[in-house]
């Protein structure tokens, strides 16, 4: 009789997980054929058939439903096993990373230097996008860890808290002085991606203070933004972090209207389940990665 692998569970569980085998495929970077010999030697293994495909979907049999408590379990034994007795070093594997563009832009290299110090052995592909993307992303198992602006309110997430980025409002320098900032204001407004939190509450801010007629154009493209800041197109407020050199090579200037938005706040997420030692560690040093660049 063949033996239950580890293998096995995971393809087990991914398809429970993702409600199919090309979902789980996709998740485990393996092809559908890959997931599905699994499945059936699980099968073979238990003597029994773990999913109904009639109809076309991937229901749990009554064994499978039997099936998925012990699984879970046993995938529970190996992420403490990995924890606390396999050297990291050792381990090998992929770390599917999702970064937003303004840590992509700060801290990114760092953070991968680190990993890649602990985990020499894995292979770590990340991926830069807005953070909705990324959240679900987070919450459909296409990445393992999500750097974005957070936290992820769903119970199945666990968020470690990153410093959060200052912002500051830049005006071309070839834009004329005035006596009063905030008439820059009614420029064109340079901003983040419609579907983000840093659009929505500048946006809000701005028909408090501005009016309805505000001239709002949001950009998922952070050096896109400095670039037209930068071409007298308009007015932002960006990462004080990235704007600094913009200012220091005489392109923007800062402003002060009186007013600014709120820092933006990130998280590095994670799903609490499966537990990964490697992802945890990963989260960990993404929040040690931030606060070093923080202080500097």
């Amino acid at each position: 009789m063949s033996r239950i692998s580890l293998e096995q569970i995971r393809a087990f569980l991914q398809v429970v997980r993702l409600g199919g085998v090309g979902k789980a495929a996709e998740g485990m970077h393996l092809t559908q054929p890959a997931v599905t010999a699994r499945i059936r030697n699980l099968e073979q293994t238990v003597g029994a058939e773990l999913f109904d495909r009639t109809g076309g979907g991937m229901r749990l049999t009554k064994r499978g439903e039997m099936l998925v408590s012990h699984a879970e379990r046993f995938e529970h034994l190996y992420g403490l096993l990995e924890r606390d007795v396999i050297a990291p070093e050792s381990i090998e594997g992929r770390l599917r990373l999702g970064v937003s563009e303004t840590v992509a832009q700060c801290w990114l290299a760092e953070l991968v230097a680190r990993l890649h110090a602990v985990y020499p052995r894995l292979e770590i592909e990340f991926n830069v996008d807005v953070s909705i993307n990324l959240r679900n992303a987070l919450l459909n198992r296409s990445v393992d860890l999500a750097i974005l602006l957070g936290p992820v309110s769903e119970y199945s997430v666990e968020n470690v808290e990153l410093p959060g980025f200052d912002l500051a409002w830049y005006v071309s320098c070839r834009a004329e002085r005035c006596d009063d900032p905030s008439l820059y204001l009614h420029r064109p407004i340079l901003a983040y991606a419609r579907n983000t939190r840093p659009f929505r509450e500048l946006r809000e801010m701005l028909f408090e203070r501005i009016g309805p007629d505000v001239s709002m154009f949001p950009s998922s493209s952070l050096s896109t933004c400095f670039r037209l800041v930068e071409d007298n197109l308009g007015v932002a407020a960006l990462p004080q972090a990235l704007g600094r050199e913009y200012v220091e090579t005489g392109r923007i200037r800062e402003f002060d209207p009186g007013w600014i938005p709120p820092p933006l706040r990130f998280t590095a997420s994670y799903l609490a389940e499966p537990k990964s030692k490697m992802v945890e560690t990963a989260a960990g040093l993404a929040q040690e990665v931030a606060e070093r660049f923080a202080l500097s």
